[in-house]
């Protein structure tokens, strides 16, 4: 099969590999209908994380499912099915607590390549959500949304405890934030403030639920939310950069009680003591525990009352996954779209 291979920074082939097979008896092959270009998958191609051999890359998919091991019981070949960036069991303590990101047997789809034309699920039944029946194919950039940004927004508004009433901040205007200011929308939140300097992410922004744009950065976009608030801050903020600079201001611009859901894969971030002391800030986050919102993600999708798939603004075959990676390098592409 084709799949995307990482060699060194900014060097994306796609190249011959093998054909996934079952090892497990809890596995499920899937011939995958679309994968995508995560922004997280920009650390690596701009050499911000090593990159020691050549990686298959890619952790986001949806597809049909072709054939699953002797232990899988409630996944079956024909059904398109969608699943998180880490398999999990579903069935841990943890995994029962919510946090399948971090259940004791999970593991990571990045290493298995998800930007190809098949895929190896482990831990199948845990993992995998099926669709009401194979959907139409307008649905499915919607359904591959929700295997990681669609999820993850939803996770940082669930984790900046997003209410009915309450005032929202998103930081970062990637597919991620812009899916966290869909969430707090439906979440029921009554102002949406997004970050953004770009006018075609704040004119989707916009699309989503924000109510308002904040083009200013660090204190200077801290002071424009709390002018906003009346002096206080927002109620609820959602990270998703992963960096000094954007962790700091999501802090600073929260109100004394409020929350921070974090979500940015942090890079260097280090917070001070005394501030985050005094903040009296609620924060939480880390890798989104996808698989604990697919099914109410996948009836919302379904049914139409939400459109996730809007993020990706390039649509591209497979063999062109380089130009995918470069246009979203230079920010000329929200997300992009891979079809094998």
């Amino acid at each position: 099969m084709r799949g995307v291979v990482l060699h060194a920074p900014r060097d994306v082939r796609v190249e011959q590999r093998d054909d996934p097979t079952i090892v497990e008896p809890t596995d499920a092959l899937i011939r995958l209908s679309a994968t995508c270009v995560c922004g997280s998958d920009l650390w690596p191609y701009r050499g911000a994380d090593p990159v020691t051999r050549p990686s298959p890359m890619g952790h986001e998919y949806a597809g049909i499912v072709t054939e699953v091991g002797t232990g899988v019981t409630t996944i079956r070949p024909g059904q398109f099915v969608i699943g998180s960036f880490f398999a999990s069991d579903n069935t841990c303590e943890i995994c029962r607590a919510g946090y399948q990101t971090s259940c004791i047997h999970r593991v990571g789809i990045g290493g298995l390549g998800a930007q190809a034309e098949y895929l190896r699920v482990p831990l199948a039944d845990g993992t995998l959500v099926a669709t009401p029946d194979v959907p139409s194919d307008d649905l499915i950039p919607g359904f591959l949304a929700a295997s990681d940004v669609l999820g993850t927004g939803w996770f940082a508004a669930v984790a900046a405890d997003v209410r009915p009433g309450r005032t929202v901040a998103v930081v970062g205007d990637g597919a991620v934030g812009l899916l966290g200011v869909l969430a707090a929308r439906q979440l029921g939140a009554e102002r949406i403030i997004a970050m953004s300097r770009h006018e075609p992410r704040q004119k989707l922004a916009l699309e989503f639920g924000a109510t308002d744009i904040v083009t200013e950065r660090g204190d200077e976009g801290v002071a424009r939310i709390k002018d906003l608030t009346g002096g206080l801050g927002a109620h609820s903020v959602i990270e998703a950069v992963g960096t000094q600079q954007s962790m700091m201001q999501a802090i600073h611009a929260t109100r004394p009680g409020g929350h921070v859901g974090f979500v940015g894969v942090t890079h260097d971030v280090a917070l001070p003591g005394d501030e985050l002391f005094f903040s009296h800030v609620h924060l939480h986050g880390g890798p989104a525990p996808v698989r604990r919102f697919l099914p109410e993600l996948i009836d919302l999708i379904w049914h139409r009352r939400i459109d996730p798939g809007k993020v990706f603004d390039l649509e591209l075959p497979l063999d062109d996954a380089a130009e995918g990676y470069r246009a979203m390098d230079e920010r000329r592409a929200i997300k992009t779209l891979l079809r094998p």
